[in-house]
């Protein structure tokens, strides 16, 4: 499995999450947009993943609803600002429980042969947006969101590979 990359420049408003997949870019573009993907990966694996509305066009929204064992709801929506299937995703991101403080989000997908590097670039309005979202485990959660996404396409790519004849 490959190590995520999790790059914080002090005092900048930015985090850059890195990680190379054993996919190819098409199904790591799949997997970061088809609602029925998404909740197979997206976050904690403790939290019931929603995905209630993906417009996947500049201008089109998007929102994610998490819930918890206790029952407690998660919001979290945007608007797609560029899609260039499969290069390159732009997107704001907000999470309902702390208006006003959005941020925005740049997915790119380097193809690599029958690999692909996904570059997941943050960036914060204030650096102490980006210090608050450190402190509350956003490495952490950023790494198990991006081991789980390794193990979905694992599953998918698994039934792509050609068995072996004896």
């Amino acid at each position: 499995m490959t190590e995520t990359d999790f790059i914080v420049g002090p005092g900048k408003q930015e985090v850059v999450i890195t990680r190379i997949f054993d996919a190819p870019r098409d199904l790591v573009f799949r997997a970061c947009t088809d609602p029925e993907l998404i909740p197979r990966w997206w976050g904690p694996g403790s939290l019931t993943t929603t995905v209630e509305e993906m417009n996947l066009r500049p201008g089109g929204m998007w929102r994610i609803a998490q819930r918890d064992a206790e029952g407690n709801h998660y919001v979290f929506f945007g608007i797609y600002r560029e899609v260039t299937p499969p290069e390159r995703i732009v997107e704001t991101f907000e999470f309902g429980g702390m208006p006003g403080h959005g941020l925005l989000e740049t997915d790119t997908f380097e193809d690599l042969g029958s690999m692909t590097r996904l570059t997941n670039r943050v960036v914060f309005q204030k650096a102490g947006d980006r210090d608050r979202m450190l402190q509350a485990g956003m490495k952490e959660e950023m790494v198990g969101t991006m081991d789980r996404l390794a193990a979905l396409l694992a599953s998918l790519t698994a039934w792509r590979r050609p068995v072996p004849v004896q």
